[in-house]
């Protein structure tokens, strides 16, 4: 008897061991972890930081801001790419700032230290050109850059792509 259930142990031992690696490779394939909001890395298995970018480009087409203003953000590539983060930081202490409060399809908004201050893909579908729009908080923050991480495949990415300055301008 003690035979005969070694091949079901085998195949229950196989089976957790599969839905465990499936379910850890489909995490990703929905967006990125909160564990990667400090440093915009993925926590992929084997990935591999690429360098330099050629590809991607992050920019707006305002080299200035009004506290409360809304901000397009525009990423552009010139390959397909499956996942990406895009966040808003200050110049002056690389902290994340403002919201997004327009995302492509294929997107979704996370929170990492306040509610939509981070978007990340929500599919593995292949992406090229994406628009957003940002918010600036209400009060004054000073200028920022936009940062994105991309992920071409499992294996390769690209970390922090930086847009040009925007100056924020006024006060409240």
């Amino acid at each position: 008897m003690e035979d005969g259930r070694r091949p079901h142990v085998i195949i229950i031992g196989w089976t957790c061991t599969t839905l465990c690696l499936v379910s850890y490779t489909a995490a990703f394939s929905h967006g990125a972890s909160l564990s990667a909001c400090t440093d915009m890395m993925p926590r992929h298995l084997r990935a591999q930081l690429h360098s330099p970018n050629n590809y991607v480009t992050v920019h707006t087409n305002m080299s200035f801001y009004f506290p409360g203003d809304k901000v397009p953000v525009t990423v552009r590539s010139t390959r397909d790419f499956m996942g990406f983060l895009l966040q808003a930081r200050k110049v002056s202490n690389d902290e994340i700032a403002g919201t997004f409060i327009f995302i492509p399809p294929g997107s979704k908004l996370l929170t990492c230290f306040e509610d939509g201050d981070t978007v990340t893909h929500s599919d593995k579908s292949l992406k090229r050109n994406l628009s957003f729009v940002w918010k600036a908080p209400a009060q004054p923050i000073g200028d920022i850059k936009f940062f994105i991480s991309v992920v071409q495949s499992y294996f390769v990415y690209w970390a922090k792509i930086e847009s040009a300055i925007v100056a924020q301008r006024g006060q409240n």
